[in-house]
């Protein structure tokens, strides 16, 4: 998004340009249709990254470029305290790295929703959860 801003000075008019990368995961951003789920787990693909399983599908555009959803089992974790936290660090990982995937999305007009299931055994911090959700963004990136 680009955005323009005007500034007036005693010799003339003046325009400055600049770009502004929206770092934002809407409800419009994210899976919560029961319908979109099922059609994912049921026609989507699977990619690995450590510590999470990830299910994707490509199709042409509607609405969003890039709906995602995220999932934590409760056989692993019994505290839902601990559940959200692993989901919310998840959000906030890709709320700040899909930037690029969306660029790309857009250009092919095409959508793409993902859903990370987070499959380890242990409490990761929040800098091992922003790699593996870098390192599974360019694994996707790779894909088209």
């Amino acid at each position: 998004m680009v955005q323009i801003i005007r500034s007036r000075h005693s010799s003339g008019l003046f325009y400055f340009c600049t770009v502004v990368t929206k770092f934002t995961l809407g409800k419009n951003e994210r899976l919560k249709s029961r319908k979109q789920i099922e059609l994912l787990f049921k026609e989507g693909a699977k990619l690995h990254v450590p510590s999470f399983r990830i299910v994707y599908h490509f199709t042409s555009i509607s609405t969003e470029a890039l709906l995602f959803g995220i999932g934590v089992s409760n056989k692993n974790f019994k505290h839902a305290v601990d559940r959200n936290k692993i989901k919310r660090w998840t959000r906030e990982a890709w709320r700040l790295n899909k930037n690029g995937l969306t660029e790309k999305l857009l250009e092919q007009r095409k959508q793409l929703s993902v859903f990370f299931i987070y499959t380890g055994k242990e409490m990761p911090d929040y800098s091992f959860i922003t790699e593996q959700i870098n390192q599974a963004i360019k694994k996707l990136i790779k894909l088209f």
